[in-house]
């Protein structure tokens, strides 16, 4: 049981979705009718509001490692992988939304960085790193999930480790048009229009 209401928890703080009331609440209309139809922070972008993306990242990210942070301090040792998860499910697959949300890169990093800020900080470096070098966002939100699985397993943390690298799985699940169109050679490059 214990289980099940931490998994619950983390579930319906990722479920909230932000960028939809974010865009909203600044006269931007409903995210899903712009760009992708994400609700996330990289589409909230395509309306030109960077504020409006700049909080929805904080804050999609902040409802995982909150999910996390409140796991740690009132469940038990699986408590927090479990929220983490959860908040994760939540952000991609929200209820009230048709199980229609974001890609979960910013709830990811919110989950690596209350896990360990060490593997939030490698999550971030990646992620930063390869888009800056590539100059492709979305490869970047790929890869750095993977980067903060290696930091938690090198620390010792191998469930966490383990749990990142199944969520960063589904990150590339979430990315498969972005994927297709690297192939292609057809995925925007930043600065430049799509």
């Amino acid at each position: 049981m214990d289980m099940l209401l931490w998994a619950g928890i983390g579930y319906l703080l990722g479920s909230i979705p932000f960028g939809l009331i974010l865009t909203a609440m600044s006269g931007g209309g409903d995210i899903r009718s712009v760009g992708s139809g994400n609700i996330g922070a990289t589409n909230v972008l395509r309306t030109g509001k960077k504020g409006v993306a700049a909080a929805t990242l904080l804050l999609d990210a902040g409802k995982g490692a909150l999910a996390v942070w409140l796991a740690q301090r009132f469940g038990g040792d699986v408590a927090p992988l479990l929220a983490g998860a959860g908040a994760f499910i939540g952000h991609l697959h929200p209820a009230w939304l048709k199980f229609r949300g974001g890609k979960g890169v910013a709830t990811l990093l919110g989950v690596s960085t209350a896990l360990n800020p060490w593997a939030g900080l490698g999550f971030a470096v990646a992620w930063l790193g390869v888009a800056v070098i590539s100059r492709i966002s979305s490869l970047g939100g790929m890869v750095a999930g993977f980067a903060a699985a290696t930091v938690l397993v090198v620390l010792g943390d191998a469930p966490a480790g383990l749990v990142v690298a199944l969520l960063s799985l589904w990150v590339l699940w979430t990315h498969r048009e972005n994927i297709a169109r690297l192939k292609a050679g057809t995925e925007p490059r930043i600065g430049r229009k799509a």
